[in-house]
């Protein structure tokens, strides 16, 4: 048994727990663990946050904010900070990846838009850190550091500098015109879960941000996980708008919210590939290499589409990622 889980059962005996089961529930892309402990037949997730890691005051704070407007988000039953654990509620084990399907979609997806129109009008993000050009520009030199440099050993030559430098520039601007709301930050399909009542059940919220408003829907619908056809995908952008206008996206006409959720998408891909790739380099979480090939391929459709991300296409298409990336050994 490790210290950590040897330090949870002593936590967990000395809040009066007896005769349970510990069993790995998930591990996610941080330092976090999730153990169900099962005792008769009741069930809670214990959270295992290492506290040098990944201290538990964000999630905490984040949780009350869901929870104080009605959201499913895990209530919170017992909590450690000095140690890193938080005894909290089991939604199971059916998360969005695992049930949707194009027969349920609509209705899932209605379920979670509502969702994020419920966070970006009812919370105040205010106390939160702000989503802001600094950490939009750190975030997106993941994709040149760990997946162009380390993981592809591509170095830019000057001209392809000037290339990415352009499209960083315009994806700055870009998000931070857009009004600024509550972000999950990573609401996407292997953090909700499909549950009975008040679907869906909504894990992983400890990095919320006061961000743009397109970024939590982007994350939903161009999933790194699972893949739409893109005139549905866009039907669901459109949908999302036509609520949106009536409240706090007034005068936003639809062809500039699509637009903001294209160049969103495109951010949030080249960080996400940044961090796929540093997975595997530096933790070595190789199932996340699979991904890639998907949310690089948003890439290129975003940059097909958007003549500001002229500068992207042409990077990936003279790096010829594409092909480059079918032949990393898993």
């Amino acid at each position: 048994m490790t210290d950590r889980k040897q330090q949870m059962k002593q936590w967990l005996d000395g809040l009066g727990y007896q005769d349970y089961s510990l069993e790995v529930a998930s591990e996610d892309a941080s330092f976090r663990r999730y153990f169900r402990l099962r005792q008769g037949d009741q069930s809670w997730i214990v959270m295992d946050a290492p506290p040098e890691k990944e201290p538990c005051d964000a999630y905490v704070n984040i949780a009350k904010k869901l929870r104080g407007i009605r959201l499913s988000a895990p209530e919170i039953i017992h909590e450690n900070h000095d140690e890193g654990f938080l005894l909290i509620t089991d939604f199971g084990d059916l998360s969005y990846l695992q049930v949707l399907k194009p027969e349920n979609a609509n209705s899932l997806y209605g379920d979670a838009k509502a969702v994020i129109l419920q966070m970006q009008t009812r919370i105040n993000a205010d106390d939160l850190p702000a989503y802001d050009e600094a950490l939009l520009r750190q975030e997106m030199d993941l994709f040149k550091e760990w997946f162009l440099e380390k993981l592809l050993g591509i170095v830019l030559t000057p001209n392809q500098m000037g290339l990415w430098k352009m499209t960083v520039d315009s994806l700055v601007k870009s998000a931070l015109e857009q009004p600024q709301v509550f972000v999950h930050r990573d609401f996407h399909s292997r953090n909700l879960m499909k549950i009975a009542d008040r679907n869906p059940g909504i894990l992983d919220f400890q990095d919320a941000l006061k961000g743009p408003v397109t970024y939590d829907l982007v994350s939903l619908l161009r999933d790194c996980y699972i893949e739409w056809p893109e005139p549905q995908v866009d039907q669901w952008v459109l949908d999302f708008h036509d609520f949106a206008v009536l409240d706090h996206l007034q005068g936003i006409k639809a062809s500039q919210f699509m637009r903001w959720f294209n160049l969103m998408g495109v951010q949030r891909h080249l960080k996400a590939i940044g961090i796929f790739s540093r997975l595997k380099l530096r933790d070595g979480k190789d199932q996340f290499l699979k991904d890639i090939p998907r949310t690089l391929n948003y890439l290129k459709i975003v940059g097909t589409g958007e003549m500001s991300m002229v500068g992207l296409n042409a990077l990936i298409n003279e790096l010829s990622l594409g092909f480059r990336v079918k032949s990393i050994k898993r």
